[in-house]
């Protein structure tokens, strides 16, 4: 009887935890019918089809303008077709620069030619087909042929040539050597022609992407001696899509620039090399050694030069309009036909790309294949969805930027947001985007099953943060750079994510020709288990956008996550502040000299301008302001509102993530227009919040810091009269 009663008592408390359950967005009654819809997309995902459509879309090397590229393209349309969306292929006409020569040499003190070919290995058959049909480069490098000494610049980012002015060295008319990592890569090309540098080598240093790591491929997942990167060193930062057509799309009969007026293409040439070829050219290196934290995992005593290695790098490519083919296939919704939910994912590859990016493109498919039989079976859902398979992604972000760029208008018109996937492997979340989604999508991240742990992946995600040193909230990071979603949220202001899961599938195949699939089984995602938790997590939260009551944005943790970025900056405008004047102090009282060891050169150092007090006031009361208004709008109940007050509000909210955009853009690239989140000028992907400010404040130009802070503060004041207006609803 105890037992019974316990039952039945357990029962009615479950009864009442589920009447209370809620979606945000969502009444009480469509909670628990979305709560079914999301039951049923799960239960209709089969990791059987991850796999077998990972084998056909990377059984050939598929870089953009390629038949099978085109080949993937038209069958990825037929898919979508059979799923009952209508599907079309979109292409653009784009400049893609094919490797014609590629030649190094160490032309003294010794000589050695590099080899710049990888080699096939043993058990996977498909290495055999890339090296000999796509060779090694970087895409828009420029042409040249140029002979130099050598310097080994570390990472070749801004505080490595902050560390070699204080060694006294130059690079001016050298080609220097820098390692992968540490930035893009197409920032250490664009800051050594700043610096004065005529050519450019980039290579992987095994300590950070080959043995250092672990075993290397085929016996392990890293970087073998000889792979090599490839990839884009386009200034990306200056504006992505392709070179020719900035600011408008690549169609057949678009005006293009002149090649040699394309702002984004490198000024000096810059060819990737493996740790194989690198390590002659580093060794025949003199001068002084490398700092402790510059060396590397080569058995060599690293040295920065300048010289005595000089070297010959030569370069030539084939500069040709390419079709990029984008597949965008639409589900028309039933209540709302002109508000888009956007869902993408890019099908080029450098090589055979099986987890870059076809990893998280099966992942999309079979996400639009459940959604698509659940509307079969009279779920359709009520916004319109559209599935997009990009091209051209990987020579910069170029299919999505021009598809953007064409249809800008009617896409800040219809689009809630944009959900972005791109590689996926084993491990934890990795979510990042537009703040105001952050809660929907913590919602979402506790909804959903980890597939080794058991429990949610948002608790795995808070468990693996809290043991990095972070918080227990759930949190998006920022976006910068590096997929899909930038011509989304950073050139048009659309709400936008990127998803995918990772941290336990490290490995050295990056942009290689070991990107195989036969390498993905092995190493990445075996079972596809973590393809079918990306699946399910995309498609929930596409479908909670699609279905909503109201639409799950949320601004009071955007509040909390802008007001940190605004705090980071003061307090590190005042850090440098007192760096400064510590530094003045010091050379006012000869302290350098004095500690400076008597064997070693001494450059006496001179004293730093004083910097000045910035006012941040505006920006601080216009946050203080947006508060009070968040505050007001996160009383709004969505069940008390008339159908007309709800659309009203939703047509706000989709305008929303606009309203934070500067229509002159950021200082120097006015194709960047949101003045929240963008890609760092000196970072490349990494993100830079706030970043007119943060920038002028980091480059020292403190008369645009101080007129940034007016821009911003002026694109806040909007978007507060924009969320008040919802208030007023």
């Amino acid at each position: 009887m105890r037992t019974r009663i316990f039952t039945l008592v357990l029962c009615l408390a479950i009864g009442f935890l589920n009447a209370q359950e809620s979606i945000l967005g969502f009444t009480s009654e469509n909670t628990k019918k979305q709560q079914q819809l999301e039951a049923a997309f799960e239960a209709q995902l089969d990791a059987g089809n991850l796999d077998e459509w990972m084998q056909l879309m990377a059984a050939e090397p598929h870089w953009v303008g390629t038949e099978y590229g085109e080949k993937n393209a038209k069958w990825i349309q037929k898919k979508f077709k059979s799923w009952g969306y209508d599907a079309k292929i979109a292409t653009y006409h784009i400049l893609f620069p094919y490797p014609k020569v590629r030649l190094l040499e160490l032309t003294g003190p010794t000589s050695y030619t590099a080899k710049l070919t990888a080699v096939p290995v043993e058990g996977d058959a498909y290495t055999a087909q890339g090296d000999a049909l796509l060779p090694s480069y970087n895409a828009f490098s420029t042409d040249g042929d140029v002979e130099a000494e050598l310097v080994f610049v570390n990472y070749g980012i801004p505080r490595d040539y902050e560390e070699l002015d204080k060694l006294g060295i130059d690079v001016k008319g050298k080609i220097v050597i820098a390692k992968y990592q540490g930035s893009w890569r197409g920032i250490k090309p664009k800051l050594a022609a700043e610096k004065g540098a005529i050519g450019c080598i980039i290579y992987s240093d095994p300590a950070d992407d080959g043995y250092g790591r672990g075993d290397v491929y085929p016996k392990g997942a890293y970087k073998n001696k000889t792979g090599v990167q490839r990839g884009s060193v386009m200034d990306m930062p200056t504006y992505p899509g392709d070179v020719l057509t900035p600011g408008y799309g690549a169609t057949k009969d678009a005006k293009r620039l002149d090649r040699k007026d394309a702002p984004t293409i490198t000024k000096i040439p810059v060819l990737p090399i493996s740790y194989e070829d690198a390590q002659p050219l580093l060794a025949a290196l003199d001068g002084a050694v490398a700092p402790q934290s510059w060396r590397g995992g080569l058995p060599i005593t690293y040295h920065i030069g300048p010289g005595p290695a000089k070297v010959h790098l030569k370069l030539e490519f084939d500069w040709q309009l390419k079709p990029a083919h984008n597949v965008i296939a639409t589900m028309k919704g039933t209540d709302f036909p002109d508000q888009w939910v956007m869902r993408g994912n890019h099908h080029d590859a450098w090589v055979h790309g099986a987890n870059d990016p076809i990893s998280g493109m099966v992942a999309l498919m079979e996400e639009a294949r459940a959604v698509g039989a659940l509307a079969k079976k009279g779920n359709k859902p009520k916004r319109t969805l559209v599935y997009c398979a990009w091209d051209a992604e990987e020579p910069g972000l170029i299919g999505s930027t021009e598809w953007v760029e064409d249809h800008k208008t009617e896409l800040q018109q219809k689009v809630v947001a944009y959900i972005n996937t791109d590689g996926n492997g084993r491990g934890f979340l990795g979510a990042g985007g537009s703040h105001s989604l952050q809660a929907m999508v913590g919602e979402v991240a506790g909804a959903v099953t980890d597939p080794q742990k058991g429990v949610s992946i948002k608790e795995r995600r808070i468990a693996v943060d809290m043991v990095r040193g972070g918080t227990e909230d759930f949190e998006l990071y920022a976006l910068g750079s590096g997929s899909d979603y930038t011509p989304f949220i950073q050139h048009a202001g659309i709400a936008s994510l990127n998803l995918g899961f990772g941290g336990e599938n490290g490995g050295g195949e990056y942009h290689t020709i070991y990107d195989t699939y036969d390498h993905y089984k092995r190493f990445k995602d075996p079972d596809f288990a973590y393809g079918v938790a990306l699946a399910n997590t995309a498609g929930r939260i596409t479908l909670r956008l699609a279905n909503a009551d109201m639409l799950p944005f949320e601004f009071k943790q955007w509040h909390k996550t802008v007001s940190g970025y605004l705090d980071e900056i003061m307090k590190e405008t005042e850090k440098m502040r007192k760096e400064v004047e510590k530094h003045n102090r010091l050379v006012d009282k000869n302290m350098y000299a004095l500690a400076a060891d008597p064997k070693k050169p001494f450059l006496k150092p001179e004293k730093k301008e004083t910097i000045p007090y910035l006012d941040f006031t505006p920006l601080q009361n216009e946050m203080t302001s947006l508060k009070k208004t968040i505050d007001a709008i996160s009383k709004i109940d969505v069940s008390k509102l008339s159908e007309a007050q709800r659309n009203a509000l939703n047509d706000k909210l989709i305008h929303a993530e606009q309203a934070l955009t500067s229509a002159q853009g950021l200082p120097r690239r006015s194709w960047y227009k949101h003045q929240i989140y963008a890609p760092g000028f000196y970072t490349g992907y990494g993100v830079k919040t706030l970043p007119s400010v943060r920038e002028a404040v980091e480059q020292k130009d403190w008369k645009e810091a101080q007129e940034q802070i007016g821009v911003l503060s002026s694109t806040l004041k909007r978007f507060n009269a924009h969320v008040k207006g919802m208030a007023e609803m």
